[in-house]
């Protein structure tokens, strides 16, 4: 039967040591609340590199195809106008004066679709319940979050305590 053990610190680097102790231990870390970003932390809990900038990128790019695509449609096909002396009949001629509006649109695009995958990624969203364990992670107090079997847990409660957590509970 698996049970989840809480260990609470209130320094970060404190916290630190406890993350490394547990996983040389060969005790898997399921979670950490932090109430700010701590250097580091990821590498030490062994967190793989995120894969946000290729969305970026790829929302960036759709970004300026739309853009592409809108201003094609609008300055040479539905209605072509003759603005300073530049013709309408090609984008390509064009379109070094309209790189400022392709920006935008990547950057407006990106922008948003990144907010969308932080509030997917993040599983906020209206109705969902809050996942945090103890609100105290939310002003002062770092939270490992283990989920491990009778024998696993009597070692890790060893661990927190040599590492230098105030606060150890067990669900």
């Amino acid at each position: 039967m698996s049970k989840t053990i809480h260990g609470i610190f209130d320094d970060d680097s404190h916290l630190k040591v406890g993350v490394k102790a547990l996983r040389d231990a060969g005790l898997e870390v399921k979670e950490i609340f932090c109430p700010y970003p701590v250097h580091g932390l990821d590498d030490i809990a062994g967190i793989p590199k995120t894969r946000l900038a290729i969305c970026a990128f790829i929302y960036a790019i759709t970004g300026v195809s739309l853009g592409l695509l809108m201003m094609w449609y609008m300055m040479v096909r539905d209605w072509p106008m003759d603005i300073g002396g530049k013709p309408s009949f090609s984008l390509v001629e064009n379109l070094t004066s309209f790189m400022p509006i392709l920006f935008e649109c990547g950057v407006f695009c990106a922008a948003h679709g990144m907010a969308l995958t932080f509030l997917l990624r993040s599983w906020i969203l209206p109705g969902v319940s809050n996942k945090n364990p103890d609100p105290r992670t939310t002003d002062d107090m770092f939270l490992v979050l283990l989920e491990l079997d009778e024998s696993g847990s009597k070692e890790a409660k060893a661990i927190l305590e040599k590492s230098g957590a105030i606060e150890i509970n067990e669900k």
